[in-house]
């Protein structure tokens, strides 16, 4: 193999252009593919900016004997005189598609092997392979887009948040185990035998910590750890913008960061974002969508029927109401040109993966309303329903009734696989939102207890605090979340910073004040020398660049992700290491037969 020695790169393939026709230019990177002319030889280089063509013919023997030698993912380093291309080979698809490089010194640093897929956008290739073979997979254009964007939020926030003053400060990945809702990550520690570190589930105690000691701005970009089960947006391991603020109202945090988000839109996405961003409140969030996170890019809003059909015969209706629940629905206009009978039982079907114990359904035509519970209702309860409903002739209603956590969670679904079956949604949109005055609790069904719906260190509304000793269910929290396109992009609250109010809150959920000590000894104490008022939020970085590359995986978005089941599929992480190791950890592996059944 050759070396770059005397060689010095003066330029990335796409940074070139028809203002550098004539310079002597040096380029490296990967040979895409070689096209041999006789006589003439094309190469097409690739290096992370794009692609820029080589040419060598046989006036240079030497050089053309090492071009005969050229195969894709060969790397090389060339020298020679930009030139414009000849109009016949002119390309248009790609930046660099008026110029070349006749090379005059041809350079293979290394060979390659034939890749097990082509480094190209389009192939079609399992995931799994993809994964595999990352270290290919991320020479693709597409991939190495998506980790310059998200490399592009990371260096706008660095300058945003330092421009407003904060302070970026690391924290501890060895860290106490304090559950969040999620299982830790632990660590096993050799030097304090049968203890053990936690990976941080989020950085939120110690930037509380960091307001204390008077850090006023802290922000950073935080690694995070989760223990649970994945899926399209989630992995164990993660990245948040992490942030926290002193001496600030709810109003402060949202409006700073809608700034933020303002910016990063105009810098990668050339859009300029309307200030300030609307807010909804989480009730009217979840009676029109069905969700604390909507997707606001296109309708089908959920309408109450309650009212209409609350002393109906059909019981499905006005028992669920009698319990306590509610009947709602979505209208789809002109559905009835849209749903056959099958398709309709189809939806029924859907909603039951979200405990949904059915779907009833009204067609409207001209001359009558088709459903087989029209013969439950009077002719002034069918006026009202599609009234409520908001139907009219060529309509489909479609009505779920059960208790309201069920009621908004199946239609909330539905409404976003209908948006998708009928194409109501338009992907070109960008619709931001804050979602605030979220309940304070949520009952927990399992444990039979309230727990707090956000962190247990997140404030009540000021009118709300008295609630917490009488009917703590009723109270709302000071927490927002922006939303994108349906999807939290980040969320955060206003904390409690006296402990007598922490107190009251821990009580509330069940948790005694030897507990909290036990599990949050540290910020508990700092509280007692003096806390100032403070609130702050993270953002998914995974996620927001996922939105920005347009991709549907977050898998995509990040250089070595895992999979499904939590394995790295490059480096087949995890895996057994070696007994010497366990025993001087003080730990015992035992093999369930279900693990070995695994590895069978």
């Amino acid at each position: 193999m050759e070396t770059i020695k005397g060689l010095k790169r003066t330029h990335l393939c796409e940074e070139l252009s028809m203002e550098d026709i004539s310079k002597e230019v040096v380029v490296m990177g990967w040979v895409q593919r070689v096209r041999d002319l006789g006589g003439l030889i094309f190469a097409d280089l690739r290096d992370r900016s794009g692609i820029l063509q080589l040419v060598m013919n046989q006036e240079n023997k030497e050089i053309y004997e090492k071009a005969e030698k050229l195969r894709s993912e060969y790397v090389i380093a060339a020298k020679g005189t930009l030139v414009k291309r000849d109009p016949e080979t002119v390309n248009d698809k790609i930046k660099t598609g008026q110029i070349e490089v006749r090379v005059t010194d041809l350079r293979i640093l290394s060979k390659a092997e034939t890749p097990p897929f082509m480094v190209s956008d389009d192939i079609s290739v399992r995931e799994e392979i993809r994964l595999r073979y990352r270290y290919i997979d991320l020479r693709r254009p597409s991939v190495q887009q998506n980790l310059m964007t998200r490399h592009k939020i990371t260096t706008i926030a660095h300058d945003f948040y330092d421009k407003n003053g904060f302070i970026e400060i690391e924290t501890p990945i060895l860290t106490k185990s304090t559950p969040e809702g999620a299982r830790d990550y632990l660590v096993p520690s050799r030097i304090h035998n049968g203890a053990f570190y936690a990976l941080p589930q989020s950085p939120q105690i110690y930037k509380q910590i960091l307001m204390v000691s008077g850090f006023d701005r802290y922000m950073q970009i935080a690694k995070c750890f989760r223990d649970e089960d994945l899926r399209a947006d989630r992995q164990p391991e993660f990245t948040q913008i992490d942030l926290e603020m002193s001496f600030v109202e709810a109003d402060d945090v949202m409006d700073l960061n809608e700034q933020f988000i303002a910016r990063v839109f105009k810098e990668i996405k050339g859009i300029d974002i309307k200030l300030p961003l609307p807010r909804m409140t989480y009730k009217e969030a979840m009676e029109r969508f069905g969700s604390d996170k909507p997707d606001t890019r296109f309708g089908l809003e959920i309408h109450d029927l309650s009212d209409a059909v609350k002393d109906c015969e059909f019981k499905v209706f006005s028992g669920a109401i009698k319990a306590g629940g509610s009947v709602r629905c979505i209208t789809v206009k002109g559905g009835a040109d849209k749903f056959a009978r099958r398709e309709l039982d189809a939806l029924v079907e859907y909603v039951k993966t979200y405990r949904a114990k059915g779907l009833a359904w009204i067609t409207v035509t001209e001359t009558e309303l088709k459903s087989p519970i029209v013969k439950f209702l009077t002719d002034d309860e069918c006026k009202a329903l599609l009234e409520a409903a908001g139907a009219e002739v060529g309509d489909v209603v479609l009505m779920v009734a059960d208790n309201n956590k069920i009621v908004f969670d199946a239609l909330g679904n539905l409404r976003l696989h209908l948006g998708e079956k009928l194409g109501l949604i338009d992907e070109s949109r960008y619709d931001l939102l804050w979602v605030t005055d979220f309940p304070l609790f949520e009952y927990n069904e399992d444990e039979h207890r309230y727990q707090a719906m956000h962190y247990p260190f997140t404030a009540p509304r000021d009118e709300d605090i008295e609630l917490l000793d009488t009917t703590p269910e009723k109270a709302l929290a000071k927490a927002y979340d922006i939303i994108l396109n349906g999807t939290e992009l980040g969320g955060g609250s206003i904390r409690i910073y006296d402990n007598e109010l922490q107190r009251k809150m821990f009580k509330a959920i069940g948790i005694t004040d030897e507990e909290a000590q036990l599990r949050f000894p540290h910020l508990l104490d700092a509280f007692k020398y003096g806390a100032p008022p403070h609130g702050g939020m993270a953002y998914g970085l995974d996620r927001f660049a996922m939105i920005l590359c347009g991709c549907p995986s977050i898998r995509d978005v990040i250089a070595f992700p895992k999979v499904q089941n939590a394995s790295e599929l490059m480096t087949q992480a995890p895996s057994d290491v070696d007994p010497k190791q366990l025993d001087e950890l003080g730990i015992a592996v035992i093999r369930t037969e279900e693990d070995e059944d695994e590895e069978e």
